[in-house]
């Protein structure tokens, strides 16, 4: 018995040492990836692992906060692996053969208390004037309503004249150069850069979600209801997102594409979508058996 106790020691000793020597190479692995996932800025890259590069004061907000909750995690579980091998090695049979009979320790009993509250006050504080900045949108200079359908996307400019647009996927076959997979669209958002826009989000049959990693955008699009939200593109250049809600068969394939331009470019392409997107009379319908107007007219 004394045997398998000193083994069942020694196998856990080893085994903390070789979870702490992952968790250094991942660490290792990590930074050395740093440069390839900070290439992902609009879009997502190769063997990333990290956040999708910041363009938008929010995003830029949200590095902020997830890289100070990084150092938190790392060093909660430093210091439980720590205490676990110090306990696997210092109060084994072999190493503590008589052992204390302590079963109070009221230091000890503070400290992991008081800490822990501490921990989740640090991350509180932060936390919250996050979801303030997310939530409380400031005035807009440009607004976008978003419509999510199986399986695409809608787009009006309110502030801008009376068009709007669909804007499907580009099939794999139809890509041109540069563009990429599963990403590309046929007819882009184009916002200019450094302004406040306001979106107004919703979906014309089931659940959708507008998601834009790199602006930090994600809001769920649902019938009958109008969610906002905003960004602020910092860098000029295109911008991916996809549908984040599980929503049919084709929910993989109904990508979000924004094109961020100077304020003179866009007030150029506006010009130009008015007439490529103009709005055409509709044809009158009725409902299934509804009197048609010549019907009403010609009724004594």
């Amino acid at each position: 018995m004394t045997s398998w106790i000193r083994s069942a020691a020694r196998n856990a000793a080893g085994f903390f040492m070789g979870i702490a020597g992952g968790a250094v190479g991942f660490l290792a692995l990590a930074m050395a990836g740093a440069g390839v996932a900070a290439a992902g800025t609009g879009q997502p890259s190769p063997w990333q692992i990290n956040l999708q590069g910041a363009a938008s004061p929010v995003m830029e907000s949200i590095h902020s906060f997830h890289d100070f909750l990084l150092f938190i995690i790392i060093g909660v579980v430093v210091l439980v692996l720590a205490l676990l091998i110090v306990v696997a090695l210092k109060f084994n049979e072999k190493a503590n053969p008589v052992p204390s009979r302590t079963t109070h320790n009221t230091l000890i009993e503070v400290a992991w208390t008081v800490v822990p509250v501490l921990i989740l006050v640090a991350i509180a504080i932060p936390s919250f004037r996050l979801l303030f900045l997310e939530l409380d949108l400031p005035k807009a200079d440009l607004t976008v309503k978003v419509t999510g359908h199986q399986w695409y996307w809608s787009y009006e400019y309110p502030d801008n004249g009376p068009f709007s647009f669909d804007s499907l996927m580009v099939a794999t076959e139809d890509l041109k150069p540069g563009q990429p997979r599963l990403l590309a669209v046929d007819n882009e958002v184009v916002v200019p850069v450094n302004k406040i826009v306001r979106i107004q989000v919703t979906a014309a049959d089931v659940i959708h979600s507008f998601a834009l990693p790199s602006f930090g955008v994600k809001i769920d699009a649902l019938p009958g209801r109008l969610n906002e939200s905003w960004f602020q593109a910092t860098k000029e250049g295109v911008y991916y997102g996809q549908c984040s809600e599980l929503c049919g068969k084709d929910h993989a394939f109904m990508p979000i594409s924004i094109r961020v331009v100077s304020e003179s470019e866009f007030t150029a392409w506006v010009s130009e979508a008015k007439q490529k997107f103009a709005a055409a009379d509709l044809p009158t319908r009725v409902a299934q058996g509804a009197p048609t107007a010549e019907v009403i007219a010609s009724a004594p």
